[in-house]
């Protein structure tokens, strides 16, 4: 495996002009063909774990540096935050930016790497959504983006821009749209935000909640530097799965870079199960060994003790639940040169 640790380099003097802090940095991720690469060319192949949305968390009393400390301990080099519209009008821009100042600051200091995500589901051709949390409009997501590119464009802890976590029309319940509709909106956020000097990496994902890719193989998305997201959950497709996901979602590692900014399973007996997610380690073997042998990376969902599926079962100890036992165990397994 081509994994490789991360590099701080100290800064002594200075400000980062994106940030409102002073914090070492995080070697700059790069693509290179269907690789993510520091900029001397080593390869890097991330695991870690979803936040929930920063808002809940610091509502809650989680949102501080021992929570991050504790992604660490279960073996991550990265983390995604999921911003949910709702939260980001709720709080207001500047007051959302302080929680994303903290979580940045503790991630740099911790090595972790950081995805900053929308967290939407639906269609944002029709703007109408899976439910009212996730509500958004064309404007308020290129607005979105585009102060994220502006405030955070040069910080190399922030490797990535998820733009939209999960597409889907919900059999055109949420109204109807093509891929190529699709490619334009997603298209026109990438120039937005390498114009107001977003440097990382943007992710797109494809329909059925963020599983489809096939489009890709024939239609890709027009614009360089950028990674393909999916989120293949066990009952997206029966068994035995890999196959299946190679032709749903896996080719696409063949010439991009993929990652997988959700994965997770539970059983029916767990807190909040619901069908995408019920399964066992079966799941769990199947998903990471396919990721292990083609270099995919992959991001678990979700380090909670209440949204599902959650890996702790409490707070105070971080007691891992069943698949946060599974995951716990299968991260701090990888060894990075």
């Amino acid at each position: 495996m081509k994994n490789f640790k991360v590099k701080f380099t100290l800064v002594i003097c200075g400000l980062f002009l994106t940030t409102a802090f002073s914090q070492s940095k995080l070697e700059k991720i790069l693509v290179n063909e269907n690789d993510f690469v520091f900029e001397n060319g080593k390869t890097i192949v991330f695991r870690g774990y979803n936040t929930s949305d920063p808002d809940k968390l610091e509502t809650q009393g989680h949102w501080d540096k021992s929570y991050f400390k504790e992604i660490k301990n279960w073996g991550a080099n990265i983390v995604r935050f999921p911003v949910h519209p709702t939260a980001w009008v709720k709080r207001g821009k500047e007051n959302y930016f302080k929680l994303l100042d903290d979580g940045i600051k503790w991630a740099t200091e911790l090595n972790l790497y950081v995805i900053i995500d929308w967290h939407s589901i639906g269609n944002l051709q029709t703007e109408m959504y899976q439910n009212d949390m996730y509500d958004t409009t064309l404007k308020e997501t290129y607005d979105f983006w585009r102060t994220i590119a502006a405030k955070y464009g040069k910080n190399t802890t922030v490797a990535f821009y998820e733009l939209f976590n999960e597409p889907t029309t919900f059999n055109n319940t949420l109204g109807t749209a093509t891929w190529e509709e699709w490619k334009k909106i997603n298209e026109e956020l990438i120039t937005i935000i390498r114009a107001n000097g977003g440097e990382g990496i943007p992710l797109v994902a494809g329909f059925n909640w963020a599983y489809d890719l096939t489009p890709v193989r024939e239609n890709p998305i027009n614009a360089e530097g950028i990674a393909y997201v999916d989120h293949p959950y066990p009952q997206k497709r029966e068994k035995p799965w890999k196959d299946k996901w190679t032709k749903d979602w896996g080719f696409v590692k063949d010439k991009y870079p993929l990652i997988l900014t959700e994965i997770g399973f539970c059983g029916p007996e767990d807190p909040g199960a619901h069908i995408p997610v019920i399964s066992d380690e079966s799941y769990g073997d199947a998903i990471t060994n396919y990721c292990d042998d083609k270099e995919i990376s992959y991001v678990v969902w979700v380090f909670d003790g209440e949204w599902a599926p959650r890996l702790f079962e409490d707070w105070k100890t971080y007691k891992p639940s069943r698949h946060g036992k599974y995951f716990k165990k299968k991260i701090n397994s990888y060894k990075y040169d």
